[in-house]
């Protein structure tokens, strides 16, 4: 359920300041009074407020469950509402025995990130924000990885924003963080979300018969939301999607853990490396050097598979927390692509930097190992 007339019937109490606060990402109440806040700026801190109690938090879960028409007590310990731009998770402390447990995530309608604010912030460097691009403007498709709140849905939604106005997108969530429909009301757009009687692979048929250009699947976290990503890719369609990955090179073999079946490794993983172009890895981490909570653009790989029908995995640009930088100028595989959709990148996308020359990276089945 997602309507905005049931959060408005709540009484948020002291936590009310933190909803209108932009800069705050995230509520976290734990441990009968531990308030954490997750902001754009500082990252993940504590704050002291003795007002914010287990009795406060009892009394929003009741009122949440109540207009929402659902139950929360020992039989129903665990409760979840949804509105436009607030996602809460309640347990109950029968189960949460340290006392009730709340998370509050905002997700709103907004694009948060643009092209000043990234270069400026370090986020991305200039040649590669360019490459991107170039990636959304040729159809490429992406997928974005990195740890929970690294701020990968933040990124698609900002790549997402340079699609061409005539090109249309379908989202579909399990859990609404998009907004591209709200976001930009006069754009062939279609929000679709999954439930306990959609599932993915229902509103998957249902979507390939509107016609869409782009798919933008929420979080790449199960067996049938790996094989929506292969069903839209293989069927000629667009993707930008995201997953939990801690190295964009990892991507193919992390989709193939989380599939349940016996498909065969070498074949899974040589049809994602056809049909996906670029695999991006962001990072959120304290930074000494800036003296902040910093997301950056650690990797940018390129997939494609060789002559010889191999995966092959071209390192384009990659970071070390330690500041050791890679670069590597995409493949006439990459720049073919492009091409077929009028887009051309410079020579050297690089301009001249200095760049160690790194092999490209043939994947093997040993690396599901890491995972």
């Amino acid at each position: 359920m997602h309507d905005d007339a049931v959060f408005s019937q709540l009484d948020f109490g002291p936590l009310e300041e933190f909803l209108h606060e932009d800069n705050v990402t995230d509520i976290s109440y734990t441990n009968g009074g531990q308030v954490w806040l997750k902001t754009l700026d500082k990252g993940v801190y504590q704050v002291d407020r003795p007002d914010i109690n287990n009795a406060l938090m009892e009394k929003l879960a009741f009122q949440c469950a109540n207009v929402m028409g659902k139950t929360f007590n020992m039989a129903h310990p665990m409760l979840d509402a949804e509105s436009t731009e607030l996602r809460m998770n309640f347990i109950h402390e029968s189960i949460a025995t340290n006392g009730i447990a709340c998370v509050i995530r905002k997700t709103p309608a907004k694009i948060r990130l643009n092209r000043e604010k990234l270069l400026d912030e370090k986020y991305v460097t200039e040649a590669i924000h360019e490459l991107l691009m170039k990636c959304i403007e040729g159809r490429a498709n992406i997928i974005v990885s990195g740890e929970t709140g690294s701020g990968k849905t933040e990124l698609v939604k900002y790549l997402a924003s340079h699609i061409k106005e005539n090109e249309k997108i379908i989202t579909i969530e399990d859990t609404l963080e998009l907004h591209l429909d709200r976001i930009f009301p006069h754009r062939d757009i279609v929000a679709l979300k999954t439930n306990n009687i959609a599932s993915y692979s229902d509103v998957l048929v249902a979507c390939m018969r509107q016609n869409p250009i782009w798919i933008l699947l929420s979080e790449v976290r199960s067996a049938e939301a790996v094989m929506a990503v292969r069903n839209s890719i293989s069927s000629g369609h667009h993707i930008l999607s995201t997953i939990h990955s801690d190295k964009a090179s990892l991507i193919p073999m992390r989709m193939f853990a989380l599939i349940e079946s016996n498909i065969d490794v070498e074949q899974f993983v040589t049809t994602i490396h056809r049909y996906v172009q670029i695999g991006i890895y962001v990072k959120g981490y304290m930074s000494k050097e800036l003296g902040r909570f910093q997301r950056e653009i650690l990797e940018v790989c390129e997939f494609y598979v060789d002559d010889d029908n191999k995966p092959q995995t071209n390192i384009i640009y990659k970071k070390t927390l330690t500041g050791e930088i890679t670069m590597n100028n995409p493949t006439a595989h990459l720049r073919d692509y492009l091409g077929i959709g009028g887009v051309t990148l410079p020579e050297d996308i690089f301009s001249g930097a200095t760049k160690p020359v790194l092999p490209a990276m043939n994947t093997t089945t040993q690396e599901i190992e890491t995972l």
